[in-house]
């Protein structure tokens, strides 16, 4: 019988290796899995790479995991907010390697990675510093970027749902990255906070195919800094 069920997120990240590439889902402050995020910490691999949108808010979630310096390369596209101070500190110090990537560049570099693309040329970036050493090509007059495929060991990332067989689906802004980088990555833990029985979702509304989840865990819904989900009166 297929259950991809984990006890705990302590189980659902077991045998995350040191050197691994970790793809975090993500945008602001929306479907960022801080549960697991939390979970590979205590886990303590370590000389990771981490792909994510960003690089981490204040002290907590991807900026506590930057903090315990077992994060060896960041490849983000916004590295730099008002309460970054974690990532600035490691960059300027050089402690941590950042690849900076176009967002729309990111986005499709992962879904080349699940759609098996070997590569893609891509408009966005020709002419700047980000094209420093990589393939150029003129198509139709126009200048291009030779871009390749970000693969992941591990995908994290949170949606709203789930069922045993590993299905998914996310609440609005919250599925952002999640559905490309599980489709990138061997393994891949999602946190849900409901978990139904097979059937009672309608496969229309799927987001995620259980093909490309590995592993799913229950967590309770927390109040986030931009709003979310309050807690109860």
């Amino acid at each position: 019988m297929i259950n991809k069920i984990a006890r705990s997120v302590a189980e659902a990240l077991a045998g995350v290796q040191d050197g691994a590439t970790v793809l975090i889902g993500g945008f602001g402050t929306a479907g960022i899995p801080n549960e697991l995020i939390d979970g590979l910490i205590a886990q303590g691999a370590k000389d990771l790479t981490v792909v994510n949108n960003n690089a981490g808010n204040a002290d907590t979630g991807l900026a506590a995991l930057l903090k315990t310096g077992r994060v060896r390369k960041i490849i983000c596209s916004f590295p730099r907010q008002t309460d970054s101070h974690v990532f600035d500190a490691l960059y300027r110090s050089g402690k941590l390697e950042l690849e900076l990537v176009p967002q729309g560049n990111l986005a499709e570099r992962i879904r080349a990675a699940g759609a098996g693309i070997g590569a893609f040329f891509s408009p966005t970036g020709y002419g700047t510093e980000l094209a420093k050493g990589k393939e150029t090509r003129e198509i139709n007059g126009k200048g291009y970027v030779l871009e390749m495929p970000i693969h992941g060991d591990v995908a994290l990332i949170k949606a709203e749902r789930g069922d045993r067989w590993g299905n998914l689906t996310y609440c609005k802004a919250a599925r952002n990255f999640g559905p490309v980088m599980a489709t990138a990555s061997r393994l891949t833990v999602a946190t849900v906070h409901e978990i139904v029985e097979l059937g009672d979702m309608d496969p229309e509304h799927i987001i995620t195919p259980g093909i490309y989840v590995h592993r799913i865990v229950k967590i309770d819904r927390v109040a986030t800094q931009a709003g979310g989900f309050q807690k109860a009166a």
